[in-house]
């Protein structure tokens, strides 16, 4: 791209990364100080580098230079320049500058192809307001089924809770055929203790497709729509699921070690599970949600407690409840809800990122996690590998 502004003459020949980073710095804080012509001059002397993220970010820096100082054509050519190069921080600030200029020249659908562009690329910090502006440039113009959609998302939700509703209605169909048939269902995929420890881990995971009776099941059922929308809202599909597979092993786990003889069946480990989840997720990542579904999180905590009173009740009263299953997807929802930040909605702590990304990602704290989600899956193990430590039942 042509510049009507001379490169920096100081510094001559290639340019080494340190160098181009540090002229970047001085043509941004050049333009913060009120010097566009300086900013120009400094992040042309950048633009072509060999690096497509330290070029774009050039490009940036040059076109917002022009636009200070009048040339808007040329500005919106810069950043559309930069939006051409491999995806990267500067592609998305990029794709920012045309959207917000092309809504001001009223090219409402070349602003929202830009805005579509820059959400593919948007950290979470970012994603509800860009999600807000598709969200209106879609009514604008005429999408009312897309604008409900991307209005949906700058909420914090998701229009339908599909894995929640597939969970149920393969656990709804499964039990019913059980109830109906002679209990080979039942006996093939009940938490059978004996059989677990002979080798049939499937019974992990596979009582939550049973149940002793319909009411058992409408209870679950309902509980788990409650707690397994938002668990989905938060995580997205794929992990919600993974989740309440684990969480549903931690509680058969749970009751194989410390619950009592007899086979269980059930959902209620894994919705235990997801009842944790939400609690810890409410007070350490705090995520931005709209009014009922903070509402519905907010009364995590009481569900929990009236849920343990009315076992241990129901117990009491003669009532099979295995509670060790209970607790051991509550301890496991627990744990994971602390470790794991929604990865769909912003949450506070999100927020106090920079929206350029630069902070990037934190290592560390991403190895914590995987050690963390790795370390439960050994106790889940370990448990069933040791074998029935003590009745609560």
């Amino acid at each position: 791209m042509s510049s009507p502004f001379a490169t920096d003459p100081t510094i001559p020949g290639p340019l080494d990364a340190a160098t181009a980073a540090a002229l970047l710095d001085a043509a941004e804080a050049a333009l913060a100080e009120g010097d566009p012509q300086r900013a120009a001059a400094l992040a042309a002397r950048v633009m072509g580098n060999a690096d497509p993220a330290v070029s774009g970010r050039a490009l940036v820096a040059y076109g917002d230079a022009l636009g200070r100082l009048g040339y808007d054509d040329e500005a919106l050519a810069n950043w559309r320049q930069a939006t051409r190069l491999p995806p990267s921080i500067a592609t998305y600030a990029a794709l920012r500058r045309v959207a917000a200029t092309l809504v001001r020249r009223g090219d409402d659908a070349g602003a929202l192809d830009a805005y579509r562009r820059a959400d593919a690329l948007a950290p979470a910090s970012d994603r509800t307001e860009i999600a807000s502006r598709i969200g209106w440039l879609s009514k604008q113009l005429g999408d009312d089924r897309g604008a409900r959609r991307a209005f949906a998302r700058s909420r914090g939700g998701q229009q339908l809770p599909i894995a929640t509703i597939g969970i149920i209605a393969v656990t709804s169909i499964v039990s019913i055929l059980a109830l109906a048939d002679n209990g080979t269902i039942i006996n093939l995929l009940a938490l059978d203790k004996p059989a677990l420890a002979a080798g049939e881990w499937w019974r992990l995971v596979t009582p939550t497709l049973v149940h002793g009776s319909l009411m058992h099941l409408g209870l679950n059922m309902v509980a788990l729509w409650i707690a397994g929308s938002l668990v989905e809202r938060l995580y997205g599909a794929p992990v919600m699921l993974a989740l309440y597979l684990l969480t549903a092993a931690a509680g058969s786990a749970a009751s194989f070690a410390f619950g009592g003889p007899y086979p269980s069946v059930g959902a209620s480990g894994a919705i235990f599970g997801f009842f944790g989840i939400l609690f810890a997720v409410q007070r350490v990542h705090d995520p931005v949600l709209d009014r009922r579904a903070r509402a519905a999180m907010a009364q995590m905590g009481g569900l929990i407690a009236i849920n343990l009173v009315l076992g241990l009740v129901m117990t009491g009263g003669g009532i099979p409840i295995d509670m060790a299953a209970h607790v051991g997807g509550l301890i496991a929802g627990l744990w994971l809800g602390y470790l794991l930040a929604p990865g769909r909605v912003p949450t506070i702590a999100s927020m106090w990122q920079r929206s350029d990304g630069a902070k990037g990602v934190d290592t560390r704290l991403a190895a914590f996690r995987i050690v963390g989600v790795l370390g439960l899956a050994v106790v889940i193990v370990g448990l069933v590998l040791v074998g029935p430590i003590a009745s609560l039942g």
